[in-house]
């Protein structure tokens, strides 16, 4: 039995009565080809089943293909972080929807992600790029800028946010409501375990939770503000320092999840009771936070919403050429045991 012949551009081309570059334009989309034309080749490849695989559209059209995701050089533990892997579903699935693979990328510097987002754009690896976070004056974002490549960020740029794709929460609100939250709850000496400085969420959040202290007639002490990476250490070290101040604060905000459980545990261990003597409200509302123990008051980022806008800005920036397009995810507060007495 003879093998059926694996139908080519050739073939296409005719049966349609044009040339094989045209079939080829008609593929990579080019504007060049009439609409008759386009409609006419679009029907004879249907007609002879004829679907160009993924590395021919790509030789074709000149694109990669791929979306590089570049993770944050702040945690060297990022993907055992919730709140990366949630946004990375999101990314996945639609890119994957679009046609698009993944190229993911970890780093333990910024000078790291910047040699890793040159090898990937002079290499045409990728048709675009998507920072998982944003630091103040970041490198990466400036030369992204700079040589006008697709690329999107998860968080605010610094500057120039009329020009840059990004997609967020609007952190500074939302660590002001949970502040307030707190303070309408009788709580007067509030600390907060914050994130790396030199992140824009970091600097947003503190922002907020100052606002909410000085409308609520609470003194802001900046001393009271302890910043450093988002993992389970930080949360063991700053919650022995609080636990150790006089007097111990009534309240904390930490600005993730993973570093409140281990506050949490740390101030168990040290006979404080949550809420009774010391609150805990946190972010991300990961899954876990409804099961410790007590159950952790956490602020909803939608982690998987902003992986799939992050996609859909980037993919315009790609397709269209969009830049400076801005999309806010609403967040919620889920209020649990470990702020409200019973």
């Amino acid at each position: 039995m003879d093998k059926k012949k694996a139908i080519t551009i050739k073939d296409v081309a005719k049966k349609a009565g044009v040339s094989s570059s045209t079939v080829s334009r008609v593929i990579s989309k080019s504007p060049k080809i009439s609409p008759e034309t386009t409609n006419t080749v679009l029907e004879c490849m249907e007609e002879l089943g004829y679907h160009p695989n993924a590395i021919a559209r790509s030789l074709v059209s000149r694109k990669a293909g791929t979306i590089g995701v570049i993770m944050p050089s702040t945690s060297k533990d990022a993907l055992l972080n919730p709140f990366f892997p949630e946004a990375l579903r999101g990314i996945t699935y639609r890119a994957s929807n679009a046609g698009y693979d993944i190229l993911l990328s970890t780093n333990d510097s910024k000078e790291e992600e910047l040699a890793v987002i040159k090898k990937y754009i002079n290499s045409s690896k990728v048709d675009g790029i998507v920072l998982m976070s944003s630091e103040v004056g970041d490198i990466c974002v400036e030369y992204l800028s700079s040589v006008d490549f697709p690329f999107t960020i998860i968080g605010s740029p610094s500057e120039h946010g009329d020009r840059i794709n990004h997609v967020d929460n609007d952190n500074y609100m939302a660590t002001y409501e949970l502040t307030r939250y707190l303070t309408m709850k009788g709580r007067k000496n509030i600390a907060m375990i914050a994130g790396d400085l030199s992140l824009m969420v970091t600097k947003k959040r503190i922002e907020g939770y100052q606002k909410a202290l000085e409308e609520s007639n609470v003194p802001f002490d900046e001393k009271k503000v302890y910043t450093g990476s988002f993992d389970e250490k930080t949360g063991y070290e700053y919650a022995s320092i609080i636990a150790d101040l006089n007097p111990t604060p009534d309240g904390v905000i930490v600005t993730d999840d993973l570093v409140a459980f281990a506050a949490v545990r740390l101030f168990k261990q040290l006979k404080l009771e949550i809420p009774k003597d010391i609150a805990v409200a946190s972010f991300n509302n990961s899954v876990l936070s409804r099961y410790s123990n007590p159950p952790l008051t956490s602020v909803d980022v939608n982690a998987l919403a902003l992986g799939e806008e992050s996609i859909k800005l980037l993919i315009r920036a790609i397709e269209k050429g969009d830049r400076g397009n801005k999309i806010i995810i609403p967040h919620i507060i889920y209020k649990r045991k470990s702020t409200e007495e019973d």
